[in-house]
């Protein structure tokens, strides 16, 4: 288990109406059966579990031990990039990859193996970096191969077998911060302070973008269709 990955993942809990207002983006676009991808310490998986049938997956078995003894969802080992799975010849409706796919040297392979685990007109919900130049310390030690572009992952979904029904940016000022601490002061883990300070100031703004899409953020949504 990655100590910088899991001390971001624990911080990110303290985020908590950022984490609630990124769930009220994707809830909309849930259905049926939903695969969670790369569960993690379960940030999102506690949220998704009052949705429906959750199944959810990691290739860390800290974090999957830890979760199964929390939550009553399937819970498992599963390799999105190698396509092992604990569950077999299952299909579902709706696949949630939060901020994993940055982390899969092979992008394009994760993503043909989440086409092929979804049923016909089954979605996809994806949350990835956005911008290449705000990649820095924070990214290399959080394990991310990479941020991306609009065109690049349009590009890689479409070479996929996707359709991109919904792409923009979220939170402009998250990737203001990012680029100063990752870029500029070189840090090589987020601050916990700033992140609380941030949670407070931050919901004017986010409450705007559910309405308005910034030109720029930290990260980028998407929803695909099969």
């Amino acid at each position: 288990m990655d100590k910088v990955g899991e001390y971001t993942l624990q911080i990110m809990k303290l985020a908590g109406w950022y984490n609630n207002w990124l769930f009220s983006l994707v809830k909309p676009y849930l259905k049926g059966k939903i695969l969670e991808v790369g569960t993690g310490i379960g940030n999102f998986t506690y949220l998704l579990a009052k949705e429906g049938e959750v199944t959810s997956i990691d290739i860390d078995k800290v974090y999957i031990n830890k979760l199964k003894k929390s939550v009553s969802i399937k819970v498992g080992y599963g390799d999105i990039e190698k396509g092992t799975y604990f569950f077999s010849k299952k299909k579902f409706d709706c696949i949630v990859c939060m901020n994993v796919l940055e982390h899969i040297k092979n992008d394009s392979v994760a993503l043909e193996n989440m086409l092929s685990l979804l049923k016909p007109k089954g979605r996809l919900i994806l949350l990835i970096p956005a911008h290449k130049f705000a990649y820095g310390r924070l990214d290399k030690n959080l394990g991310h191969y990479r941020r991306y572009s609009k065109g690049e992952i349009v590009l890689k979904l479409v070479g996929s077998g996707f359709k991109v029904k919904k792409l923009n940016f979220l939170n402009f000022f998250g990737i203001v911060g990012w680029f100063l601490n990752s870029r500029l002061l070189k840090r090589d883990v987020l601050p916990s302070s700033q992140l609380r300070i941030f949670d407070l100031i931050s919901r004017p703004f986010l409450f705007v973008e559910k309405f308005i899409e910034p030109r720029m953020g930290l990260s980028i949504l998407v929803v695909a269709e099969k």
